[in-house]
Order: C-alpha cells, then structure tokens, then sequence
C-alpha cells in the first residue's frame, strides 16, 4: 500500500460498514494509505475492502456470540484491553480519525497518543455521527461531551451540526468542521443480477427504511397514510422499538418486513420506490438519506436537524417535524404529482454526483488531515 498520508479509520462496533467502506475506498482513491480498525459485523456480510486494508481487531470473542445480552456483556469486558491494543497499533499512523465510541466514560483515557514515536503531531479526528447518544445511559451524555475536547477536529455532516456542537453543547467552534456525508453509490452500482422486489405491486411505492427506533417517527408516517389507498407504504429495517401496537394500527396498503436488510437485499426496495420518506423527530444527517440520493430517489423528510440542508439542493421536501396532518397532505400532493416526482429524482441524481460525492468528501477530508497535521499545538 502507498500513498502520501497513512490514516487509520476506527470503528470498533462497526456501527456504520457502508460509511467506513466508502470513506476508506475514496480516501484511498484519493492518494492516501487508509487502514480500517473494526469488529466482524454482526448482521451479514459487509462490502470488501477497495485500496485499503480492513482489520478486525475489536471484540473478537463478542462478535462470535449470538444473543445479543451475551454479545453486550462480552464486548464490555473487551473494550480496555482492545482499545490499549490499537493504541499500540496506532503508532504506525499519521492521522486517526474515530468514527464511532461506544463507552464514552472511559473512552477520553484510551485514545492513543497525539504523538508518533518520533514526536510528531499525530492528529485525532472524530466524526458525530450522533452529536450525542439518542438513548443514553446515565452519565452516557456528559461523558461524550467531555470527549469531544480530547479531539483535534470533529467532523459534523451539516450546518445544523456544527450550530449544535458550539452553540448548544459549548465546543470550541475552531474545532468543528463540516464535511457532508457521501451518497453511497457503491450500494447503487448495478450488480451481475439484480434482484427482485420483496413484493409484487403495480401501484406507487413510499419506501421508510432503516433501524425502527421511536425518534423515526414511524408511528407518525402511519397516522399520515390512513387516507391514502392508491399507493403501497414499505416499512424496512431492524426494529428497535416494540411494532405489535403499530402493525396492528396498519391499513392494508402498509407492509412491514421487520428485520435487518444487507447489502445485497437492499438495492431491490430502492429501486422500487417512487419516493423514500423519513419523518424523524430529530435527527443530525441519515445514512438513509444518502442511500435514497445513491439511488436518484426523491425524498420527503422532516424538517429536523441537517435534513432542509438536504431540501435545499431540490431532491426532497421537507415537512414539520411531529406533524402528521402536514405529512399526510405531502404525501399525497406528491403521488399526486409525478412530473414533480421526476424533477426531485434528477435532482438527486446530480446531488449525488456533485457536492454529495465521495471524491468531494474524500478531497475535503484529506485537506483537514493536512491542515492539522501542520498545526502542531506544541509548537
């Protein structure tokens, strides 16, 4: 492997394969030497590794258990003598950039040093994926606070994020960069055979897919479509949240597939929808969002968090966050409207390939890399 600046990517939960796996393959595409520091996922296979080196090196005993309490209990016994393991692998760095820390209360006294063997600056980088946990723990959202300040950048997907982080939680503004997600093309890419729909309907598709969690809005989505009949509602995605109440709620027209969808699975609901909505009560940026741009779908989300960024460029509309009445008059004003259905998917398909591309990402991230690394703070 060659390339001007060795970064290692670390996700040790491998909480986001499809993020890490296009970060790493355009950072490699872009000149640098990129290493992956993750676990084995859990749920399926993931994308092989494109340019860069992929090391499973976290949880190794946890991830070969299949309950999920086990697993938990395991990983936690894991974590300090895993994360004492990289920091002595990430000796051979020039950047670290974390993507993910899931025990935020020890986490601050486990990054590996600021410096290379040599005493060199080695900057640590931090993307937000969440700015702060969604459901913590006690104790869980003062401790990620605190670990934002060991960090020589983090890396937020929107505006909305940064605003957030200094405004609200009180981090130092030069600290915080706006990097947009990647759209994930690698997902779209047509395959040797594609697969079929999960269903066979000739009527328009609304596709809400993703991990079913309570700030989703799900139940808000299903409020809005009890008056619509002339269009089917796909509902898709490991559930994290109790659905007995809400399928029993479900008109005919809703149908749920309520389990985790991999890679290869995931193209056919895409490519079938006519529209992918996401009614979230809150919300930073959605991975989800980009799978739906990857894809040249048109979008109708909330206005929570960086999603109006996102409207901005055309490819989707945005309605009140929590209002189900709003919801249900855009859902229909769109099925409605085909022409205006065309418009926004060709809008995504240019945000895609534009300011929402992996080289653009890529192009912006190796600069901050640059950037830090010539703004030793001991000097």
């Amino acid at each position: 492997m060659s390339g001007s600046v060795r970064v290692h990517v670390v996700d040790p939960s491998a909480y986001t394969p499809p993020y890490d796996h296009a970060l790493c393959r355009a950072l490699a595409a872009a000149g640098a030497a990129v290493e992956l520091y993750t676990s084995r996922f859990a749920f399926g296979a993931v994308a092989p590794a494109e340019g860069y080196e992929r090391r499973e090196v976290f949880y190794r005993a946890a991830t070969r258990l299949s309950g999920a309490r086990a697993r938990r209990a395991v990983k936690l016994a894991e974590h300090v003598p895993d994360m004492l393991r990289y920091r002595r692998l990430a000796r051979t760095a020039d950047v670290v950039h974390f993507q993910w820390l899931a025990v935020q209360h020890l986490d601050g006294h486990l990054l590996p040093s600021g410096r290379s063997p040599a005493g060199a600056h080695r900057p640590l980088v931090l993307t937000a994926h969440d700015l702060l946990p969604r459901e913590p723990r006690p104790g869980q959202r003062a401790a990620q606070r605190r670990l934002y300040d060991r960090f020589d950048a983090i890396v937020v997907h929107s505006e909305h994020g940064r605003r957030r982080l200094t405004e609200q939680l009180g981090v130092d503004p030069a600290l915080v960069h706006v990097i947009p997600h990647g759209a994930f093309e690698h997902l779209a890419a047509d395959p040797p055979a594609r697969p079929a729909p999960p269903f066979d309907t000739d009527r328009p598709v609304v596709l809400c897919f993703g991990l079913m969690r309570p700030y989703k809005g799900i139940d808000l989505l299903l409020e809005a479509w009890r008056e619509i009949d002339d269009a089917e509602l796909w509902i898709a995605g490991m559930p994290r949240m109790n659905l007995a109440p809400l399928i029993a709620a479900a008109s005919g027209n809703v149908r749920f597939v309520p389990r985790f969808i991999g890679d290869q699975e995931l193209p056919a609901f895409f490519r079938r929808a006519d529209l992918v909505v996401l009614p979230y009560r809150e919300i930073d940026q959605s991975g989800v969002l980009f799978t739906a741009l990857a894809f040249g779908k048109p979008l109708l989300l909330s206005d929570a968090g960086g999603f109006p960024e996102i409207a901005a460029t055309g490819a989707a509309r945005v309605f009140p966050a929590g209002d189900a009445s709003a919801l249900g008059r855009e859902l229909r004003e769109l099925l409605g409207d085909p022409s205006a259905l065309a418009a926004m998917a060709g809008r995504a398909r240019a945000a895609a390939a534009g300011p929402f591309s992996w080289g653009v990402v890529a192009g912006r991230t190796l600069a901050l890399y640059e950037a830090l690394r010539r703004e030793d703070p001991a000097r």
